[in-house]
């Protein structure tokens, strides 16, 4: 059982990893675009904490929290964004495009749904037990490539958990003005379980990706989790078009550090705090001095 003081360092990690990047975008030290994960922190940590070894994790576009969650180190993710050597992929994948271990992201819209039904089938071949998790967004619904490979899925009983990530919003416009029917349904309509969670606890969430987890491996069929929570930065860098009012209202009821962070002893909360802050400050000046890729590379 992860404890909560464990949970709490993972959640914080995540938004400091963000927010430095946030921060710092604007100096021009990042090569590419950027999604940050701000206000959707419990959900990578709640899911991935109970995942095992050989699990295969496919990311998207908004991957960083994802990648730290699974365990990824800050420093290599720093580097990478910053196109150095150090980088998760040698500097070369960037902020959405990352390989490491068994994780992987792609920042092609709907692009990985295929990919890890595809893995997912390759390992039930293989006959291990390892299973494959698919990060997906509520904008991703609109992709028609994800269909197909729900279909193939369900039809083939391939062990993945597919967790969908309803932050309301794709890009800058509003689910209810471009999604019609319930998400669940569309998951139920090809004969996979949908099961769907409205809360930024990662207490809550937690317990259920660990049941849903256990329930693919025995089982070897699909199974969909939709976590419907609320993204705080930007789509990316800096192009938020909501009422700043709301985003407000969304730190202050939603914020995942806050609800989870509540529950730790103020001491213990604080020292936690601060050995993140200077994990981060660390990874991110080590970064910054870090070679380039020469020529010939």
């Amino acid at each position: 059982m992860i404890s909560n003081n464990n949970l709490y360092r993972s959640l914080y990690l995540i938004r400091r990893f963000e927010q430095t990047v946030l921060e710092n975008y604007p100096r021009g030290f990042f090569f590419g675009t950027t999604h940050t994960y701000l206000g959707q922190e419990a959900n990578a940590v709640g899911v991935l904490s109970s995942i095992q070894e050989n699990d295969i994790v496919f990311s998207n576009h908004r991957c960083h929290g994802h990648f730290l969650a699974y365990g990824g180190e800050p420093h290599a993710l720093f580097a990478e964004l910053m196109g150095r050597t150090t980088g998760v992929c040698g500097g070369r994948g960037g902020s959405q495009h990352l390989q490491w271990r068994n994780f992987y992201s792609n920042g092609v819209q709907g692009g990985i749904v295929p990919i890890a039904t595809g893995m997912a089938l390759a390992e039930k071949y293989k006959k291990t037990d390892a299973i494959t998790i698919a990060f997906l967004g509520d904008g991703t619904l609109g992709e028609g490539v994800i269909y197909e490979a729900l279909n193939m899925a369900s039809l083939w009983k391939v062990p993945i958990l597919f967790v969908l990530e309803n932050n309301q919003i794709a890009q800058t416009t509003e689910i209810k003005l471009s999604l019609a029917g319930e998400i669940t349904a569309r998951f139920k309509a090809f004969g996979i379980p949908a099961h769907q969670l409205v809360t930024s606890d990662v207490l809550e969430i937690l317990p259920v990706s660990a049941d849903l987890l256990s329930e693919v491996r025995h089982k070897h069929s699909p199974v969909a989790l939709i976590l419907n929570t609320h993204r705080f930065g930007p789509h990316s860098k800096g192009d938020d078009t909501r009422d700043p009012h709301l985003v407000d209202q969304l730190w202050q009821n939603y914020d995942p550090i806050k609800i989870h962070g509540s529950r730790l002893i103020p001491e213990e909360k604080q020292s936690i705090e601060s050995n993140v802050e200077t994990e981060i400050k660390t990874a991110f000046e080590k970064a910054l001095n870090d070679p380039f890729p020469s020529e010939l590379s």
